[in-house]
């Protein structure tokens, strides 16, 4: 990777390795029925982690949780467990899923659905649902998948004809919550209070779990943003293989100079481009994350134009992933991605909250996340 930089320069300015956590699990809790642990083990889910255990029981018993783990420890288990076990024994109750991006909200809809447990009909209800399905959605689905503004467009402002669905509500799953912040999270926070008073004029005083990267005071966040009162979930019980963080500083571009002779250095865009190409290159799955979609679209073209000056036939193994595609390329490079097809693909964040996709070797953040 440091091939495409100055002689007598090292762009990397820290390095930190962090060292693998082994696994804190724990037995399946009394009352999640068999059939479920029973589908969880034959999809590799021997036992839950204890953080996804302590947040699952908590919601099973009627409290409002927030679990607030880090990426990849596997907080969707914490609500799949009471959702799944309270919908296998009474399929009339309903359940509804928030994500702040439909591509993980469809990711999260692929995994109930490979459950294949009696009783559940998990469906999404979002802007790429077709007219004609929203009807059976409304009708018979009981754990609905959508976004906030399906929720305020969709949902409340058609309370009537969801009646039977607001009446048997049950949880409600806002993951990801950690996204909702600035004007944005205040919206949410409205559309939340309006949920909670749309199911009560119903007879229904749903449980709320929570979902969220590590942050400093969950419980006070989630009293914000939902305006009730959470238990937090902080202990993470996960494992972890050991990790390597890198600051990348780009070089400073030789024959260009700025005002008054100012340094100029190359565009983090375009280094994650340069960074991309080398490792589809060495055969590493990689995900690069920029800010914008021209700059996704961008750094896409650039490393597929590098790597074919190696390897023709690699460059098509690389993408771009942003919002703003159709329904089915959105799910086609999707498929691409999780099967391996796809060796990098530059995204906004759009393909960042939440998704899960194995046996990834690096990841690339194109200038400051800003959180």
């Amino acid at each position: 990777m440091l091939a495409g930089t100055p002689e007598g320069e090292n762009p990397v300015t820290h390095v930190r390795t962090l060292p693998a956590r082994p696994a804190r699990c724990v037995p399946w809790p009394s009352w999640v029925p068999e059939a479920v642990a029973r589908r969880f083990g034959e999809c590799g889910v021997a036992q839950p982690w204890s953080h996804q255990a302590e947040a699952a029981d908590h919601a099973w018993h009627g409290r409002h949780v927030i679990l607030s783990t880090g990426t990849a420890s596997g907080k969707s288990l914490a609500y799949q467990l009471p959702v799944l076990s309270l919908l296998t024994q009474q399929p009339k109750r309903t359940a509804l899923y928030l994500s702040p991006t439909k591509a993980l909200g469809n990711d999260q809809l692929r995994a109930a659905a490979a459950l294949e447990l009696t009783g559940v009909r998990a469906a999404t209800f979002d802007g790429d649902t077709p007219l004609e399905e929203r009807d059976w959605v409304r009708a018979h689905a009981n754990w609905v998948f959508t976004n906030p503004d399906m929720l305020h467009h969709g949902l409340l402002a058609a309370h009537a004809r969801w009646a039977r669905f607001f009446q048997r509500l049950a949880y409600v799953v806002v993951d990801e919550c950690h996204s909702y912040r600035g004007v944005f999270g205040s919206h949410v926070a409205l559309l939340l209070r309006r949920l909670r008073r749309v199911a009560a004029r119903y007879g229904a005083n749903p449980t709320f779990v929570l979902a969220s990267a590590t942050i400093a005071e969950p419980a006070e966040f989630a009293h914000r943003l939902a305006g009730l009162g959470c238990v937090p979930v902080v202990d993470d019980g996960s494992p972890r293989g050991p990790r390597t963080i890198a600051l990348w500083e780009p070089p400073l571009l030789r024959e260009i100079t700025g005002e008054n002779g100012a340094p100029i250095r190359r565009s983090a865009g375009a280094e994650a481009a340069r960074i991309m190409a080398d490792l589809v290159i060495e055969g590493a799955r990689t995900l690069a994350f920029v800010r914008s979609r021209r700059g996704a679209e961008l750094a896409s073209v650039s490393a597929r134009r590098m790597v074919a000056e190696v390897d023709p036939a690699l460059s098509k193994r690389a993408a771009a992933y942003r919002a703003g595609y159709l329904p089915e390329d959105r799910r086609k490079l999707e498929a691409a991605l999780m099967s391996g097809e796809l060796l990098a693909v530059a995204s906004t964040n759009a393909l960042e909250l939440g998704v899960d996709i194995s046996g990834l070797d690096a990841v690339l953040v194109a200038g400051y996340p800003g959180t």
